[in-house]
């Protein structure tokens, strides 16, 4: 009986992703705020709370972060990675530090003690790569020449959580500070072995994974890049770091055909994890703390678009794509969540949790929002500036050099020749 129940309500939730994403084709939106909204109907103090697929729907959304992280990572190769992160470092920490020190700054300010300030730093940090990165391919920004700097911000922030993951564990353990640095030094190690795997033997892992058969293809890929993530997550370790980097040691033919095969299963789970994260945040805890959280996301807001905006211009991109770049690191997610939890888990503050949901959901929201309006506003206010020229010029008053003199008339032969 209870297998009936969680066929039902899986149907039911895939049935209601698919209703959704008609709607957003239909007016041209991104899906993902739906999803979301969908998610906080039917979750904990929602209208109607699921609970018997709640375990599907957690490994399920988990799924979908990694899938959409490694399909990310076929879109480069691990030369164009390496290249890309020596020259991101005035980036990256400039990111930290506009986006981290208002958090810091927040916890700090209610009185929340230093470990809360760190795990709140982070959580205003970090963009969410899930979010992000379905919002380049629901847009089609894929190839546009600012996505290059906009990943190595992505990426710089994911490296960046697997160094701050293993401290703050730490520091809400009350480890101190050796317990800190060894963990640091196992996540290092990590990235360093799975890093140089994709570097040096990107073709043993191709040869490895290709088959001429693509169901074996698939089955193969997929369980390469679970199992990765999965031991990156295990080494406290981003899973998203894994399996972007399992997706840049694939390339070529290969490479494409396995994000065409992969591409519906990224989709599919990568709607599960907005739902999931919908499902997680009980709408009854969020009015209390939504006007710091609506301050903070605010201010968040800023200091995405001052990054992106600085990433894309070192990087050579006009304002068009300086400003996309900004927005479309807007969004925060899975990261933030887990930060979250982590804090709240060890007591470090009973409104942390409810804060940084209200947080999340107002950026998860507003990215995908200001994503679909970034182009359409450049192109207003280009426009609204040309009009502003071309009146001053109007109205400027014109000097006797700005008068057109006529020339002199020619003379005629017939009088010429007298």
């Amino acid at each position: 009986m209870e297998s009936a129940v969680q066929l039902i309500e899986l149907g039911a939730i895939i049935l209601a992703l698919g209703l959704l994403g008609a709607v957003s084709v239909r007016f041209s939106i991104s899906p993902i705020p739906l999803y979301l909204i969908a998610g906080l109907a039917f979750g904990s103090g929602g209208v109607y709370p699921l609970t018997t697929s709640e375990d599907f729907v957690s490994i399920g959304a988990e799924v979908g972060v990694i899938l959409l992280l490694f399909t990310l990572g076929l879109e480069y190769t691990a030369d164009e990675l390496v290249g890309t992160l020596k020259t991101s470092a005035p980036v990256g920490l400039a990111d930290l530090a506009l986006n981290a020190l208002p958090g810091v700054a927040a916890a700090l300010l209610l009185g929340w003690g230093p470990v809360a300030a760190v795990a709140m730093g982070g959580i205003t940090y970090v963009t969410s790569s899930g979010i992000t990165a379905k919002v380049i391919g629901d847009l089609g920004w894929l190839g546009n020449r600012e996505t290059p700097a906009l990943l190595s911000v992505l990426v710089f922030e994911d490296l960046a959580m697997a160094a701050y993951l293993p401290i703050l564990t730490a520091l809400l353990a009350g480890a101190g500070l050796v317990g800190g640095a060894v963990a640091l030094a196992v996540a290092a190690a990590t990235i360093a072995v799975i890093l140089f795997v994709a570097l040096r033997h990107g073709a043993w892992v191709e040869r490895f994974v290709s088959s001429p058969s693509e169901e074996v293809l698939l089955l193969k890929v997929l369980g390469l890049t679970l199992l990765v993530a999965g031991i990156a997550q295990q080494l406290q370790v981003s899973a998203a770091v894994g399996a972007f980097l399992v997706g840049i040691a694939l390339s070529g033919s290969l490479a494409h055909t396995a994000h065409k095969l992969l591409s519906p299963l990224r989709d599919l789970f990568a709607a599960v994890f907005f739902v999931f994260f919908g499902l997680h945040t009980d709408p009854h805890d969020l009015p209390p703390v939504l006007g710091i959280a609506a301050l903070l996301a605010a201010v968040g807001i800023a200091t995405k678009l001052a990054t992106g905006w600085f990433a894309a211009r070192r990087a050579g991109v006009a304002a068009t794509g300086r400003l996309r770049a900004g927005v479309a690191l807007v969004p925060r997610g899975e990261f933030n969540i887990v930060i979250a939890g982590l804090a709240v888990g060890a007591g470090t503050n009973a409104r942390l949790g409810p804060l940084a949901a209200a947080y999340v959901l107002i950026l998860a929201v507003a990215g995908p929002v200001l994503a679909r309006g970034a182009e359409p506003l450049t192109r207003a206010v280009r426009a609204r500036r040309n009009d502003r020229r071309d009146a001053r010029r109007e109205r400027a008053p014109q000097t006797d050099d700005d008068v057109p003199v006529a020339p002199a008339p020619r003379p005629d032969p017939s009088e010429t020749g007298r």
